[in-house]
C-alpha cells in the first residue's frame, strides 16, 4: 500500500526547492515503497494545479487532496504522512 505526494512548484522558487529536499529525505526514511511522489510544475499542469486549489507555490496534495498550502515544516509533514500512511495500512486502500 501507497500514498501519492505531489509538490507543486514553480520554475525559481527556492522555497519549493526545499519542498523538494525535504520530501525526498522523508521518503527516503520513511520507505520509496511507502510513497510515491512526483514534482508539478503548475506552469505545465495548470489545470491540474487550479482544479486541486492550489493558489500558490509550494503546495502539498496527497491522495488527489490539497493537504498544504504553504510549505509546512518537516515534522509536520512527516506527521501527516505517517498519519495517511497508517489508515492505508489499516483500510487496506492503495
Amino acid at each position: 500500500m501507497s500514498i501519492k505526494v505531489e509538490v507543486f512548484s514553480s520554475p525559481g522558487c527556492s522555497k519549493c526547492a526545499h519542498a523538494r529536499v525535504v520530501l525526498q529525505r522523508l521518503v527516503g526514511e520513511i520507505g520509496e515503497n511507502a510513497i510515491q511522489w512526483r514534482e508539478v510544475n503548475i506552469l505545465e499542469e495548470l489545470d491540474h494545479a487550479v482544479g486541486l486549489g492550489v493558489l500558490s507555490t509550494p503546495a502539498v496534495a496527497i491522495d488527489g487532496e490539497l493537504v498544504f498550502t504553504t510549505l509546512p515544516s518537516a515534522g509536520r509533514l512527516r506527521r501527516e504522512l505517517e498519519a495517511r500512511l497508517a489508515v492505508t495500512a489499516r483500510t487496506g486502500k492503495t
